[in-house]
């Protein structure tokens, strides 16, 4: 994939609130979501290997901020960096991701529990609008979009709970989900996630932090249960 032909995609198809804007400087920030979101609707793909130096001239950034986004990336396990060797996009087997999936199933009820007790209106109209957001690029059919954002909803509900090892463990997790999800199951679960995490909300609002808990491990449990199928494509 030629630097002109990533920037050209990642300009048209981005959400409106991320689209380049002439004169800006892009930050690492800015660019992570146009980045990741690449890679989850496919344009940047298993195969692809791709440099800090066709980043840059992408985005018209230095090398140095690239970098910082694909450090974040590799910290999330959605891109494996190797010493001499250019970036790659990771490949999560089946028997991978339902360990994951376990894995989150045990920490995120935990981060409700927490969540019920420490939550204030403000973070509970912030998950809401995370929602809103993610329901919209699914009516646009930004399926990549969608997925992240419906990420960033439980890494902002563990940021709610207080606790960060919980959190810092849960950011490698999620991630590494979202881009699973993109490749074998993303209309069918972006259709579905912002009713399931409503669902948690609504709970979370009432401080109810059975029902909260509840609702998790239902979602997560049926995530698990759709990734584990073959050929959903």
């Amino acid at each position: 994939m030629s630097a002109h032909a990533l920037q050209r995609n990642i300009a048209v198809t981005a959400p409106p609130s991320m689209c380049l804007v002439a004169g800006k400087k892009l930050s690492a920030q800015d660019i992570y979501p146009q980045l990741f979101d690449a890679i989850l609707e496919q344009r940047i793909v298993p195969t692809s290997r791709f440099t800090e130096e066709s980043l840059a001239h992408s985005f018209g950034v230095s090398r140095s901020a690239i970098r910082r986004v694909l450090a974040r990336l590799a910290d999330q396990q959605v891109i494996i960096l190797r010493p001499n060797l250019r970036a790659q996009v990771a490949a999560p087997d089946t028997h991978h991701m339902q360990q994951v999936l376990q894995a989150r199933r045990l920490m995120e009820v935990t981060v409700v529990h927490l969540a019920c007790a420490q939550a204030k209106p403000a973070q509970i109209s912030q998950l809401r609008e995370l929602i809103a957001q993610q329901d919209e690029c699914t009516e646009r059919r930004q399926y990549g979009s969608a997925i992240r954002l419906a990420g960033e909803f439980h890494l902002h509900l563990a940021t709610i709970a207080g606790n960060r090892p919980l959190a810092h463990f849960l950011n490698s997790l999620v991630p590494l989900t979202s881009l699973f999800v993109a490749r074998h199951d993303a209309q069918v679960y972006s259709d579905c996630a912002g009713q399931a995490q409503m669902a948690i909300v609504e709970a979370l609002g009432r401080a109810d932090a059975t029902i909260a808990a509840a609702r998790m491990t239902q979602h997560l449990e049926h995530l698990q249960h759709r990734l584990g199928q073959p050929d959903q494509g």
